[in-house]
């Protein structure tokens, strides 16, 4: 299993609230896999007897529809993934793949939910972190609904410049067909966009690399959508 829980880099912040038994425990019953660039981390419809943290790694999770793939949001670590599947009908109600290659750590479910009821603090941390998740999402289902292709496509390099990669150039690291997946729109639709933004000058295309060249208007689209 590698690396002991108590002195993990990766370790959650949230973990860091138990005890040394407590430590122990999770150490015991836990596994880290491997995971390669495209690879299924969960699929939709299966049974989730797992949870799971993202310790290396970006990943999308996404639900297929009944006409299309839908990307609800992509995850960085340190992160638990799938938490609310595993507490609700335990049925997997979408999948995680792996978007470069991937660390995860899968922990017993069961002893998971028996740290929860022994260590306040744990439980208190989790609980904030699917508030978190839950007021994220639903701003993320207003900006899709609210805001203008742009305003969206603006809101992705954003989010990736600034949460993802701390950069203003970078790869990005999915395919213009998944971004419009995420924001709801055609892959032409999105190159289109794309390509408006280097004519005004607001960013640089190569490729799947980005650079931001004015942030200051690129922020001005997000905001007015």
């Amino acid at each position: 299993m590698g690396t002991h829980c108590n002195t993990c880099p990766f370790v959650s912040t949230h973990v860091a609230n138990l005890d040394s038994m407590q430590m122990d425990k999770l150490n015991e019953n836990h596994i880290v896999v491997n995971f390669k660039k495209g690879d299924s981390i969960i699929r939709q419809g299966t049974y989730s007897t797992n949870i799971i943290f993202l310790r290396k790694g970006l990943v999308k999770i996404h639900i297929t529809g009944p006409y299309s793939e839908q990307i609800v949001k992509l995850a960085k670590p340190p992160t638990y993934l799938g938490l609310p599947t595993t507490f609700g009908d335990k049925i997997n109600q979408y999948s995680i793949t792996a978007l470069d290659d991937c660390e995860v750590c899968f922990i017993d479910v069961t002893v998971f939910r028996n740290l929860l009821k022994e260590s306040d603090h744990f439980s208190f941390e989790i609980i904030q972190s699917l508030c978190r998740y839950e007021i994220e999402s639903f701003r993320r289902c207003a900006n899709r609904t609210q805001k203008l292709t742009r305003g969206n496509l603006a809101d992705v390099l954003l989010d990736f410049a600034n949460n993802f990669f701390h950069s203003d150039s970078y790869t990005i690291p999915i395919s213009q067909t998944e971004i419009g997946h995420l924001i709801d729109t055609s892959r032409e639709s999105v190159s289109r966009i794309l390509s408006e933004f280097e004519q005004d000058g607001i960013i640089k295309v190569k490729g799947k690399n980005i650079e931001i060249l004015n942030k200051a208007s690129l922020e001005v689209i997000s905001k007015n959508g």
